[in-house]
């Protein structure tokens, strides 16, 4: 019996991406803005329908304040078919958000949010 062919790589990324944007509460037109990146080809990447340079993904994770190294091991637990456990930590503080926990929030644990007193 075939078996059914492993996930492409792009496709992927693309649910990754779109993952870490939804976690941020940003729009495609909001991630946009903040990677130079026109909003259609961001839809394009997240649908899995063109391949991403590591240019743009190191630019999209920057946009998202996301560590590259995370979002690959998002992608790799995906394609393994292991899940997401944990979402993906936010690398920068500021005073209105908010951080969500995992190995890279300082101070916070898996599922918990810290708050910057204002």
């Amino acid at each position: 019996m075939p078996t059914a062919p492993a996930p492409l790589l792009r496709e992927e990324l693309g649910r990754s991406l779109r993952a870490a944007r939804v976690d941020r509460r940003l729009t495609l037109r909001e991630l946009a803005a903040r990677s130079m990146v026109s909003r259609a080809y961001l839809s394009e990447i997240e649908r899995g329908e063109k391949e991403i340079s590591s240019e743009l993904l190191a630019a999209l994770c920057t946009a998202l304040d996301v560590d590259l190294a995370d979002l690959l091991l998002d992608t790799a637990r995906a394609a393994a078919g292991v899940g997401v456990v944990t979402p993906l930590p936010v690398r920068q503080m500021s005073p209105d958000r908010a951080v969500v926990g995992g190995s890279g929030a300082a101070g916070a644990g898996a599922g918990q949010v810290a708050l910057r007193a204002a």
